[in-house]
Parts: C-alpha cells; sequence; structure tokens
C-alpha cells in the first residue's frame, strides 16, 4: 500500500464495509434466543466496548459466568454489562494486550483464582494511526492481535484453566475475532519476524492484515495441535464478523471522522447483530464437537492459503514460542500442557 494516500485506503476500507454489509445473507442461523449456557465461564477480552461487549451481554444472559479482561471501561463497561443482560455473574479484569508484562499479571490473577474457563473469546483490536511501540519494543498490532494471545493461551493451557476435554465432557472453546482483511497479506516474512516496523495511516491496513494473518494462521495450527487426529479436545474456530460499527476507527484524522463516522452507521453492522457468528462459536452444539471452523459474518468458509499452510503454521508456532520465551521471566509459558496433546509446546 505505497500509493495513493490516505484518502484511497480510508476509501478502500468503507467500500469493503459497504460490500460486507449489503451482501448476501449467510448459511448458518443464529442460535435460539433461549439457548442457555448455565453454569460455564466465559473470558472475553476486549469486553469494554463494541462487539466484545455485546458478545459479553448475549453470553452474561445466557446465564454464562463472564470474565470482561479490558484495559479501560473500569467499572462502567462492567455495570453495563450486568444491566443490559440482568446477570449479576460478571467481572472485569484489568489487562493491557500491548503489554506481555500486563498478559502475565491477568494469567496469574486467573491461575489464583483458579477460574476453569469453558469458552475463550479473543476479540480484542485496534488500527492505529501510526506505528507504535509497546513495551517490549514490538509493534502494537502483532502484539495485541497476535504474540498476546498466543501468550495467554500457552499460559490458559499450561496452567490447567483450559483443559483438553476427557470422555463424558464437552469440549472447551477458544474464539478467535480475525479479519478477512488477513486475506491481502503476502506470505510470513519469517526472517524479519517481530522485528518493529515504522509505518504512518497509509500503511496501517497493510499491518493490521499481516497481523490478522498471524492470527488466523495461529488459530489453524493450534487446532491441528490441540486435536491429533480428528479427536475434538479444545474447540478451536476463528471469524471476520464483517464491518462493524464499532470506535476501531478513532485514530482516522480528524477532517475524516466527520465522514467516516455516519457512514459506519449506515453501512456496517451493528455490535449486537456482528455478534451472532461469535455467539454461534461460543454456543451452537455443532462447534463444541469439531475445530478449525472458520466465519465470514454468518457464513462458514475457509481462511487464504496462507492461514491454512501447515508448514508456516508449524514455523508460526516455533518462532513465536522463541519470542515468549525471551519473556519467560515476566511469567510466560511456554512448557507442553500435562495433557501432552499436539505436536509441541503451547
Amino acid at each position: 500500500m505505497r500509493a495513493g494516500g490516505d484518502d484511497k485506503h480510508v476509501r478502500r476500507a468503507l467500500i469493503a464495509a459497504v460490500r460486507g454489509r449489503v451482501s448476501k445473507g449467510g448459511n448458518i442461523r443464529p442460535v435460539p434466543e433461549d439457548l442457555r449456557i448455565d453454569g460455564k465461564v466465559c473470558l472475553i477480552t476486549g469486553a469494554n466496548a463494541g462487539l466484545g461487549k455485546a458478545v459479553a451481554v448475549d453470553l452474561a444472559r445466557r446465564g454464562a459466568r463472564v470474565l470482561m479482561a479490558c484495559r479501560s471501561g473500569h467499572p462502567q463497561a462492567g455495570e453495563e454489562v450486568r444491566r443490559l443482560s440482568g446477570s449479576g455473574q460478571v467481572e472485569m479484569l484489568r489487562v493491557d494486550l500491548a503489554d506481555l508484562d500486563s498478559v502475565a499479571r491477568l494469567c496469574d490473577d486467573l491461575k489464583s483464582s483458579a477460574h476453569r474457563i469453558d469458552v475463550a473469546v479473543l476479540n480484542a483490536g485496534l488500527i492505529p494511526r501510526r506505528a507504535r511501540r509497546t513495551p517490549q519494543g514490538y509493534e502494537v498490532m502483532f502484539a495485541v492481535h497476535f504474540l498476546a494471545n498466543r501468550m495467554l493461551v500457552a499460559r490458559l493451557l499450561a496452567d490447567g484453566l483450559i483443559r483438553p476435554r476427557l470422555r463424558g465432557e464437552e469440549a472447551p472453546r477458544i474464539v478467535f475475532v480475525g479479519s478477512e482483511a488477513h486475506r491481502s497479506a503476502g506470505p510470513i516474512d519469517f526472517d524479519r519476524f517481530g522485528a518493529f516496523v515504522d509505518y504512518g495511516l497509509r500503511d496501517s491496513l497493510q499491518h493490521y492484515g499481516l497481523s490478522k494473518l498471524h492470527l488466523c494462521t495461529y488459530a489453524q495450527e493450534l487446532s491441528r495441535r490441540m486435536n491429533p487426529a480428528g479427536d475434538t479436545r479444545v474447540a478451536v474456530h476463528s471469524l471476520c464478523p464483517g464491518p462493524v460499527a464499532t470506535s476501531i476507527a478513532r485514530e482516522a484524522p480528524a477532517l475524516l471522522r466527520p465522514l467516516i463516522y455516519p457512514l459506519m452507521r449506515l453501512f456496517c453492522l451493528s455490535p449486537r447483530r456482528a455478534a451472532r457468528p461469535v455467539v454461534y462459536l461460543c454456543c451452537a452444539g455443532e462447534t463444541g464437537r469439531r475445530s478449525g471452523a472458520y466465519l465470514h459474518v454468518m457464513r462458514e468458509t475457509r481462511p487464504s492459503p496462507l492461514a491454512m499452510d501447515e508448514e508456516a503454521g508449524a514455523r508460526l508456532w516455533l518462532a513465536s514460542a522463541e519470542l515468549l520465551q525471551r519473556h519467560s521471566s515476566g511469567g510466560v509459558s511456554v512448557q507442553r500442557p500435562s495433557s501432552g496433546l499436539g505436536r509441541g509446546p503451547p
């Protein structure tokens, strides 16, 4: 994305939103409003606003105990989810997914509280106006969209908070909120994997797509490793919810915001409607019996060939484990889960 300037890429984003909004309906029916998941514990990142909050309200209304892992919105977002869902089983946890030390502290808190996680919805996301370094020196979208999720899942598995299904049990579920933007990315550059790259607004969508390719590739590799021989021990799914009217464009230039936000309200899905495919992956019976599904809105499809590439998935797994190992003193664990499943450490 080198030619054309900022307005060109804003137009592309808006066109993609319009196409997603007016496209034909999907092949999946939303789960019934009266479907209950009483007793399940659901962890949702980025649940203080937008899509994450809508998912939190829906799952809490269905009887789940909801853990809202958020950087901001304390305690107002939790109070609003309690009010909208009519549930008192809502708890807010502090985490900044751009900071691996903060992610480690969240994992420590979850471990000390002995929460067993039945459903993890890894939703938090952003599109910055320009490149930003995280406290550990990574580009912020690489950290938030991929590396923090990689670390969080590794710890939840290693600490036994997500436990692979045993005979007679339901499989726990991990749902990654990705994006169709992952299809715009080229192959992952493993020679410079994790290296900080500077960019401005003109190239932010390019790096957004690449970070979502990391995430979608990881989701497929995690599914393969957790479920050898097709036996679903941990149901791992990913999706693009479609264009959602949220604050993700908050870093757009001030002169463009009066144009962007009305168009988003007109052509993008409301958070409540965009939550339907997420809730389907979290709650539907059939998505607990298999793994590796990818949804675009309410239609099941396949991620890009790059995301499905098993060799790239294995390289991503090992390269990211090496990055996390550098931060092991901050509480990161990349040890093999006690079940011994899969091809290597989580």
